[in-house]
């Protein structure tokens, strides 16, 4: 996809700079519009009107963001070297040259940027211009896959099922469920707005309002990662919020010409993604509440053996401390132990990645049981299997096929207890019943699982 999508891009971005040179030097003078003296003089002749104007300039510097979207697919690097050393320029270039011709010629106002080019390069323009713009839907796409895996890994989403595809770089995945909804979600924008005119007021909105939240979010970085001072971090975002919101401000009053469709979206995935943490953290407390201390449990196998047999069983569970409602109702139901059981968690660290070496911490414990942890950053791809046969170079073997890999099923019902409300309880529950497997999840052959049922009250 990249040997197919890059030359076109390259090209595309070389010949905006080309277009946009070749009226810089027509016309000169356009590069006096580096002065903000310019800026501060527009202002102060239009008032209001300038500040209203900034809804519309906006729209020239978005785009860029959907580059920084695809950083898990290709890391920092290449984002930087592509955007500061070749996408910048050439925009800037481009964006100068319609400048420079509207000083020559004030009527090209219909349409400066095809205008830039010679009556005989307009076709072949719109075709290049069509091309890119379906390659650069390609970003905001795989944009959408990057991210809501990430969330998936932070526990703000339910499991979905992704397919990777490539065979060398993990970050490329495709998540069918992502991708049809983005299908419904133009559709329907198509249907409603009908142009892409009418369209601006919904997009500048919700690229201004990112601008905002992303600063926000970058001074909470610098001040508890980056160790800066919290007045370092305070005075650098209100910097850039003093930009972020007068754009904002600029767009707000198109909140009702169609500004309001990102907002609806915002506050919908908002509630997706917030229940859905709150409502995993109410499960896991109740399941907390009726766990057996895991000593006590161990202590009372030592004082009442019972049959094992072979083979190595795997408790999957959330809770290191407690004993997994699996492996109780295996009891319950078996009246057996393997010979050798392992409860495995599973963590998502709130980084890109653990190092390998890192990974997994393995505690034996009493009657031949093992606590194994695995921790996962939000880049990482969880792979149970992988992680076992990593194993094998602590001295702790794993034969797949001798291995069970046991998983409780929750059925949740939904209850008047403080928690949620129930509204968001019900939500929570079809979400939950959508949700992907584990074993698919977790990448455990299913011919290897047991599941066994029970139920929660939220």
């Amino acid at each position: 996809m990249g040997a197919l999508f890059g030359p076109i891009m390259c090209l595309w971005f070389l010949v905006l700079a080309i277009l946009g040179l070749i009226s810089i030097l027509a016309e000169p003078s356009v590069l006096r519009a580096v002065s903000p003296l310019y800026a501060v003089r527009f202002f102060l002749d239009h008032h209001w009107y300038g500040v209203l104007a900034l809804g519309a300039v906006v729209l020239a510097v978005t785009g860029g963001e959907a580059l920084y979207a695809d950083m898990g697919h290709f890391g920092r690097r290449p984002i930087r070297l592509a955007w500061l050393w070749f996408v910048w320029p050439a925009l800037l270039l481009n964006y100068f040259g319609q400048g420079a011709l509207l000083l020559r010629d004030p009527t090209a106002t219909q349409s400066p940027f095809y205008l830039l080019a010679p009556s005989w390069g307009l076709y072949p323009l719109v075709a290049l211009a069509t091309a890119a713009t379906v390659i650069a839907s390609q970003a905001v796409i795989s944009g959408a896959f990057s991210v809501t895996r990430q969330a998936m890994q932070l526990g703000y989403c339910p499991r979905l099922t992704v397919v990777h595809t490539s065979a060398r770089e993990i970050g490329q995945i495709y998540i069918p469920l992502v991708n049809w909804g983005l299908l419904a979600g133009v559709v329907v924008l198509v249907l409603i707005f009908r142009s892409s005119s009418n369209l601006a007021a919904a997009y500048g909105i919700a690229v201004t309002g990112t601008m905002a939240i992303d600063t926000i979010l970058a001074a909470v970085v610098a001040a508890t990662l980056w160790s800066w001072s919290r007045f370092a971090a305070i005075a650098c975002a209100v910097a850039f919020l003093v930009v972020d919101l007068a754009f904002f401000g600029a767009n707000v009053v198109k909140l009702f010409h169609g500004g309001w469709v990102p907002v609806v979206i915002a506050v919908a995935v908002f509630t997706l993604f917030s229940t859905w943490k709150r409502g995993r953290e109410l499960l896991l407390r109740r399941l907390g509440l009726g766990a057996i201390d895991l000593d006590s449990f161990l202590a009372g196998i030592a004082a009442h053996p019972l049959h094992r047999v072979p083979g190595t069983a795997v408790f999957m569970t959330a809770n290191i401390e407690g004993v997994p409602h699996a492996l109780l109702h295996n009891l319950i139901h078996n009246k057996v132990l393997h010979e050798r059981v392992v409860l495995l968690t599973v963590t998502n660290e709130d980084v890109p990645s653990i190092p390998a070496e890192e990974r997994i911490a393995l505690e034996p414990l009493a009657e031949n049981f093992y606590r194994m942890l695995l921790r996962y950053g939000f880049k990482d791809e969880p792979d149970v299997p992988a992680a076992l046969q990593a194993c094998d170079a602590m001295g702790f073997e794993f034969n797949l096929m001798e291995t069970s890999f046991f998983f409780s099923r929750e059925t949740l019902i939904s209850t008047k207890v403080p928690g949620m409300a129930q509204w968001r309880e019900k939500l929570f529950i079809s979400m939950a019943r959508n949700a992907a497997g584990a074993m698919t999840f977790f990448r455990i052959p299913t011919n290897r699982v047991v599941e066994l049922g029970s139920q929660v009250e939220l």
